[in-house]
């Protein structure tokens, strides 16, 4: 198998352990909702679809980012009683994961939404929506169905996004902020404070199924799919700059895969993405009607890149004069995560069953952090949970959020 073979494989697999581990039995539902899909009204925006119908005053927003992005941002600013917090509110930034958007943080009921419950205990809640995505896809210049509209990974969204929508929210509130990421959420946060960036206009930090390290993802399945993958496919994605799950070309990729010999999807939820423990059907079915969204290929193979090499680094062009032209070095610049400012307060938790983020590459993490101040780092195990849970379980309102919010109080000052 060729080198692009393996690369693009594996940004498969891991497309794979995202949506198996949300579907589940409900994996072909998926496929016979994904494509075709068009009944969301992107149009009317995320406020009016998912937020006012619950009671909640709700604002739409747009950043524009310094290479013509226009993000879209909404805004929570108090809670259905409005009470708690005062006049002059806390800022929580919320950043969701790969292939979703802001959508995730409310998906359950206003009692275990995080994006209502961080509201109704007094926080000026922002979520964010990353670029390509639906309420995300509009541009100053570029066509989102133009290749050059698709020409990043999430070293842009390091160095771009994230400092321009920090940015905003700093400026609209007047104060520093909390910021909350999943699973990608919390990689492009951790390059970005490893570089220094944000941490001027942070108060603190909660990384929930924190992803720096992917080293331990592989399993016997994923090198199943790995050998199944054929050339001519990969010649084929190399020319496809949007990567988009719910588009035909892809889920007949992935029905490729769960045909192979050996290669069970059912399986796949649990021995490769692990068995969420949590989610109840009406949140699944929301999930599915919404999710999931587009990135770039780009981003895949930077992922699948970090997977391979077991180094978190930028983009590599996998050319010595590409790499030079972008970074004045033939190969690609380490993130280093030792340079986390060791006074940044940080709330990191994890779950056993979670094999997206690993319970040993969240140690190695952890040994990045090891010098951190005692008193600025937090650190939550949870052995029963697994990536999903985090965001979308029931019982994340009882066992995640009250420390991190406990965690947010003890560094409001």
């Amino acid at each position: 198998m060729s080198y692009y073979g393996k690369i693009l494989t594996l940004s498969h697999i891991i497309l794979l352990g995202l949506f198996v581990q949300i579907s589940g039995s409900r994996l072909t539902r998926w496929w016979d909702m994904a494509v075709g899909r068009g009944d969301v009204d992107a149009s009317a925006g995320l406020c009016a679809l998912a937020v006012a119908p619950h009671g909640y005053k709700c604002e739409e927003h747009q950043v524009v980012t310094t290479d013509g992005y226009i993000l879209s941002m909404q805004r929570i600013p108090f809670g259905r009683n409005r009470g708690g917090g005062g006049t002059r509110r806390q800022p929580v930034l919320l950043q969701h994961g790969v292939l979703v958007d802001g959508i995730t943080w409310l998906l359950n009921s206003p009692q275990e939404s995080l994006a209502f419950i961080l509201a109704d205990s007094g926080y000026d809640v922002w979520i964010s929506n990353t670029r390509g995505t639906r309420f995300s896809r509009q541009h100053t210049s570029l066509d989102p169905k133009s290749r050059s509209y698709w020409d990043w990974s999430w070293d842009e969204l390091v160095s771009i996004d994230l400092p321009a929508i920090v940015d905003f929210v700093y400026k609209q509130s007047g104060q520093k902020l909390h910021y909350v990421g999943h699973s990608l959420g919390t990689l492009v946060a951790l390059a970005s404070f490893s570089e220094g960036k944000l941490v001027d206009k942070l108060k603190s930090a909660a990384l929930l199924s924190p992803v720096a390290y992917l080293t331990h993802m592989e399993t016997p399945l994923g090198i199943l799919c790995a050998k199944a993958f054929v050339g001519e496919i990969i010649t084929n994605w190399l020319g496809v700059s949007e990567f988009n799950p719910a588009s035909a070309v892809v889920v007949n990729l992935l029905k490729g895969f769960c045909n192979q010999p050996g290669v069970d999807c059912y399986d796949l939820m649990t021995s490769f993405t692990g068995n969420n423990c949590c989610l109840n059907a009406s949140t699944v079915e929301l999930f599915l009607k919404y999710e999931p969204q587009p990135t770039s290929t780009k981003t895949m193979v930077h992922l699948a890149q970090t997977f391979r090499d077991g180094v978190l680094t930028k983009y590599d062009y996998e050319r010595r004069d590409l790499n030079m032209e972008n970074y004045g070095q033939t190969s690609p610049p380490v993130y280093n995560l030792t340079n986390i400012p060791v006074d940044l307060p940080l709330f990191l938790s994890y779950g056993g069953k979670d094999l997206l983020s690993d319970v040993s590459d969240v140690a190695q993490l952890l040994d990045d952090l090891k010098l951190h101040k005692i008193d600025k780092l937090s650190v939550q195990f949870l052995k029963d949970f697994a990536h999903a849970d985090f965001v979308m379980g029931v019982t994340a309102k009882q066992v995640v959020y009250p420390s991190m919010i406990s965690f947010f109080h003890d560094h409001d000052k």
